[in-house]
C-alpha cells in the first residue's frame, strides 16, 4: 500500500466517523461523563476527538459551547431511544425495554455513574441558563415515561414516572459509589417484574 492509498483510507475512516464538529460532540459527551465537566479541559475533548486543538475553537468557541452541544446531544440521543421504544407495541414493554437499556450500561455506570445524571447534577450547580437546558432532558425523560403509565390506564402516572426514574439513578449512583454492576442488574429485574406488577392491575 502506497502512503497516499494510506493516507486516502485513514481520511475515508475518519469521515465515516462524522465531521469533525460531529467528532467533537461526541468525545465531550464521553469525557465530561468520565471526568466531570470542571475537570476536563478542551484539549482533552480535542485529543478524545483525533482534532487539532486549534480546530476545536473554530466549532466551539468555550468550553461552555461544548457543555451545551453535548446536552443538546443527550437529547437527541432520548429522542431516538423513545422513538425506537415506542415501535414496541405495549407500553409495559416500553418501559421494561427502557429498564434493560440502563441495565446493560451497568459497567459503565459502575465505573462512571448515569451518563446523563452526573452531568445534571453537575450542572445544577452553576446557574448559568445550563443547569436549566440540562432539566428540560430529565424532563423529557419523565415526561415519556408517564406516557407509558397513562396508556397503561393508571391515574397516578405522573408519580408512578418519577418513582421509575428515581430508582434508576439512585440505582446507578449506588452501583457507581460500590463499583457493583451487579447490583444494577438486581435492581433492574425488580424494576421489570414492578413494571409486570402495574401493568396486571
Amino acid at each position: 500500500m502506497t502512503d497516499s492509498e494510506s493516507g486516502t483510507r485513514t481520511k475515508a475512516a475518519r469521515a465515516g466517523r462524522g465531521g469533525k464538529r460531529e467528532r467533537l460532540v461526541r468525545a465531550a459527551v464521553q469525557v465530561f461523563h468520565e471526568q466531570g465537566v470542571e475537570k476536563t479541559t478542551l484539549g482533552d475533548i480535542a485529543h478524545a476527538a483525533e482534532v487539532p486543538l486549534g480546530n476545536v475553537y473554530y466549532y466551539f468557541k468555550t468550553k461552555d459551547q461544548l457543555v451545551e452541544a453535548a446536552v443538546a446531544a443527550h437529547c437527541a440521543q432520548l429522542d431516538a431511544l423513545t422513538a425506537q421504544l415506542d415501535t414496541l407495541p405495549d407500553p409495559a414493554d416500553r418501559l421494561r425495554a427502557l429498564v434493560a437499556g440502563w441495565v446493560d450500561q451497568r459497567e459503565t455506570a459502575a465505573r462512571f455513574g448515569c451518563p446523563f445524571g452526573t452531568l445534571v447534577t453537575e450542572l445544577d450547580k452553576r446557574d448559568d441558563g445550563l443547569d436549566r437546558a440540562a432539566a428540560k432532558v430529565m424532563r423529557a425523560l419523565l415526561d415519556w415515561v408517564e406516557s407509558q403509565f397513562v396508556q397503561l390506564g393508571r391515574a397516578d402516572a405522573a408519580a408512578l414516572a418519577v418513582e421509575l426514574v428515581a430508582a434508576y439513578q439512585g440505582m446507578s449512583v449506588l452501583t457507581n459509589a460500590l463499583r457493583d454492576p451487579g447490583l444494577m442488574a438486581t435492581q433492574g429485574e425488580r424494576l421489570r417484574s414492578w413494571i409486570t406488577g402495574i401493568a396486571r392491575r
